[in-house]
């Protein structure tokens, strides 16, 4: 599971700005938000410096 929805909320921004800035579909980054799909390792880190976070801030902690 993953936080992205939550950091976006929580900084303001539209899942069709990131979508543009990682250069995938908003479909795609919708479907990370709604945890329907998770993103690749590398894309997560991309995400992670796009908003200017600690990658670890986008994962749910699993204990």
């Amino acid at each position: 599971m993953n936080r992205i929805k939550k950091v976006l909320d929580s900084k303001g921004i539209k899942q069709t700005w990131l979508a543009g800035k990682l250069g995938k579909s908003y479909n795609m980054v919708n479907s990370y938000a709604q945890n329907r799909s998770q993103p690749s390792i590398a894309d997560l880190y991309k995400i992670a410096k796009i908003l200017d976070v600690d990658v670890k801030d986008l994962l749910e902690s699993s204990k």
